[in-house]
């Protein structure tokens, strides 16, 4: 986006760069919850105090919907992208 000499770029910069972070933490955290409940119920670890055990077929299929949703959550940026654009030529020059 800094292909021109406008000022309000930048601004669109750091407004994209602070979403970026804010998704990196989210993904971080889906993927944090993911692992901290289909680890264990993998290893058989909740299985004495539950009777929890999650089959491989199963711990396959979770560990692909958490990758569907950390591609699909870091897909949503494209959103943000877009509505900095549409505010820019509208004029918007609000930092935050």
């Amino acid at each position: 986006m800094l292909m021109r000499s406008d000022p309000r770029d930048v601004l669109a910069e750091i407004r994209l760069s602070k979403a970026t972070v804010r998704k990196m933490k989210q993904n971080l955290f889906c993927a944090a919850a993911y692992n901290l409940v289909a680890i264990p119920g993998a290893a058989g670890l909740l299985y004495p105090a539950f009777g929890l055990l999650l089959r491989p077929e199963f711990g396959a299929l979770a560990m692909s919907a958490s990758s569907i949703t950390v591609v699909s959550n870091a897909l949503l940026l494209r959103r943000t992208e877009s509505e900095l654009a549409r505010g820019h030529r509208k004029g918007d020059a609000s930092l935050f």
